[in-house]
C-alpha cells in the first residue's frame, strides 16, 4: 500500500477532475463559453505528453551512456505512452477548435508544429519495428529519440510564438494564465494536471514491466536454446 499511494491519488484526482470538470461552475468567456471546460482535459494531456517524452529522452541518453538494454526499454515505454497522449491531446484540441475557431483544423502554426512532431514520433515506432537486432534497435532508437525530442521543443514551443496564431499564448494572444480563470477553475485544473500526469506514468510503468518480462523471457529462451 505504501508503494501504491500515488496510484490511489491518481484515481482520486482524475475522478475529482472528471466530475468537477463537468459540474463545477466556470466563468462565461466570450467565444469559449462552456467549452472552457476542455481546459481540464486538453492541456493536462499535453503536459503529460511532454513529461513522458522527456522521460524517454532521459532514458535514451542513459542507454547511450551505459548500453544497458533496460534503459532502452524504459525509453521506449515512456515514449510510446507519450505518443498515445499526443493523439488524445490532438483530438481534444481539434474538438475544442471546432467550437471556438469554427473548424477542427485551420492550419494554425501550433497545430502544424504539433502534427509534424507527432509524425516524427510515429516514425520512431516504425523505425523500431523495422529493426530485428535488439542492440541495433536500441542504439538507433535512442539516437532518434534524442533528436525527436530536440525537434519537438522548437516545433511546439518556439516557432508558433514567432508567427500569427489563434492558439492562446502564441502569436501575441494571451495565455490562459493571463485570463481570470477564477478559483473554481483553478481548484479543478491543477489536480487534473497532476492526475493525468500520474496516469501517464502509471500506464508507462505497466508497459515497461511487460516489456521487461518479455525481454527476460526471450533471453532465457535464447540461453536454453543455445545450451
Amino acid at each position: 500500500m505504501r508503494k501504491s499511494w500515488w496510484k490511489v491519488a491518481c484515481v482520486l484526482l482524475l475522478a475529482y477532475a472528471l466530475i468537477g470538470g463537468l459540474l463545477m461552475p466556470v466563468p462565461a468567456r466570450h467565444i469559449l463559453n462552456e467549452t472552457i471546460r476542455n481546459l481540464y482535459y486538453h492541456v493536462p494531456m499535453w503536459f503529460t505528453m511532454i513529461i513522458l517524452f522527456a522521460a524517454g529522452f532521459g532514458y535514451s541518453i542513459a542507454y547511450l551512456s551505459s548500453n544497458k538494454l533496460e534503459h532502452d526499454i524504459y525509453a521506449a515505454g515512456f515514449t510510446k505512452v507519450g505518443i498515445v497522449f499526443s493523439i488524445l491531446g490532438m483530438l481534444t484540441g481539434m474538438e475544442w477548435a471546432e467550437y471556438t475557431w469554427g473548424e477542427p483544423w485551420s492550419n494554425d502554426p501550433k497545430q502544424l508544429g504539433t502534427a509534424i512532431s507527432m509524425l516524427i514520433y510515429f516514425a520512431y515506432l516504425i523505425l523500431r519495428g523495422g529493426l530485428s537486432d535488439e542492440e541495433k534497435r536500441a542504439k538507433i532508437g535512442a539516437v532518434y529519440n534524442i533528436f525527436a525530442f530536440a525537434l519537438m521543443i522548437p516545433l511546439i514551443w518556439v516557432l508558433p510564438r514567432m508567427v500569427d496564431s489563434l492558439h492562446p499564448g502564441n502569436g501575441g494572444n494571451p495565455a490562459f494564465n493571463q485570463y481570470d480563470l477564477n478559483s473554481n477553475m483553478r481548484i479543478v485544473f491543477y489536480p487534473a494536471v497532476i492526475g493525468w500526469i500520474l496516469l501517464g506514468v502509471w500506464v508507462s510503468s505497466l508497459k515497461i514491466r511487460i516489456d521487461l518480462i518479455q525481454h527476460k523471457r526471450d533471453n532465457d529462451f535464447s540461453i536454453n536454446t543455445n545450451s
